[in-house]
C-alpha cells in the first residue's frame, strides 16, 4: 500500500494552481489593453472601413492570429474600444447629477469632458466617427446609456430652475452644445493648433477654452 502523502505535500498541490491561474489572468488583461490601445489609435485615424486586424496586429508585433485570440473579429474589437470609451466618458462626466451647486457643477463637468479630450483624443474621434456614420455598429450603447444619463442630467437643470437658480432654457440643446465645444479640442485640436501657430495644443489652451464655455454657459443660464 503507497504511503498517504504528508500534510504539506497536500498544501502545496492545492496552492500551486492558483498562482498558474493568476498570472495568465494578469497578462490577458495587460495584452488586451495594448491591443485596444492600438486600435483606438487606428480606429480614429482610419475609421472602422479603412482599419484593418493585420494593421493593428502590426503595430503591437503580432500576428492577426495571435490578435483573434484576444477579440474574435474586427467588429468585435471596434465595440470594445467604443465601450471604453464611453465608460470612462460616462464615469468623468457625472458632475452635474451628482452636483449641489450650477456654477460648481457646470465648471466640474466642463473641466471633466476638456480633460477627456485633451488626455484622450483618439477615444473621441473614433466615437465621433462612429456617430457622424449614424451610429451603425453603436446606436444599442447610446440609446441605452447615453440617453439615460442626459434625461437625468435634463431633469436636475429642471430642478435647479424651479429653484429659480438658473434661467429656464432647452437644457437637451444645452447639453448637446457642452458636447459640441469641449469636444471640439479632441476632434479638431489638429487644426485649432495650427490655427494657433504651435505643432499641438497645450494645457493653456484647454485652460482658456474652459473659461471662455463657462462663461457663456453662466451668462446664459443666468448662474
Amino acid at each position: 500500500m503507497s504511503k498517504p502523502p504528508s500534510k504539506s505535500s497536500a498544501a502545496s498541490e492545492v496552492s500551486a494552481p492558483t498562482v498558474k491561474r493568476a498570472a495568465p489572468r494578469a497578462a490577458r488583461l495587460r495584452k488586451q489593453a495594448a491591443i485596444c490601445a492600438e486600435a483606438e489609435r487606428q480606429f480614429a485615424q482610419y475609421g472602422f472601413e479603412g482599419a484593418s486586424l493585420e494593421n493593428i496586429a502590426a503595430g503591437l508585433g503580432l500576428s492577426r492570429h495571435n490578435l483573434l485570440y484576444y477579440y474574435p473579429s474586427k467588429e468585435a474589437l471596434y465595440r470594445q474600444v467604443l465601450d471604453d470609451v464611453m465608460d470612462e466618458w460616462l464615469t468623468r462626466m457625472a458632475g452635474i447629477v451628482s452636483g449641489t451647486d450650477p456654477r460648481a457643477a457646470l465648471r466640474e463637468y466642463i473641466v471633466a469632458k476638456l480633460r477627456f479630450s485633451r488626455e484622450r483624443p483618439a477615444g473621441s474621434q473614433v466615437f465621433a466617427r462612429e456617430v457622424m456614420a449614424g451610429a451603425p455598429r453603436f446606436r444599442d450603447a447610446i440609446e441605452s446609456r447615453v440617453l439615460p444619463a442626459l434625461n437625468a442630467d435634463v431633469r436636475t437643470f429642471e430642478r435647479w430652475a424651479r429653484e429659480k437658480r438658473i434661467a429656464r432654457l432647452d437644457y437637451r440643446h444645452l447639453m448637446f452644445s457642452i458636447w459640441a465645444m469641449t469636444q471640439a479640442y479632441a476632434d479638431l485640436g489638429p487644426q485649432f493648433a495650427i490655427l494657433l501657430g504651435k505643432p499641438a495644443l497645450e494645457v493653456d489652451d484647454f485652460k482658456s477654452a474652459e473659461a471662455l464655455i463657462f462663461a457663456l454657459l453662466c451668462g446664459g443660464l443666468g448662474c
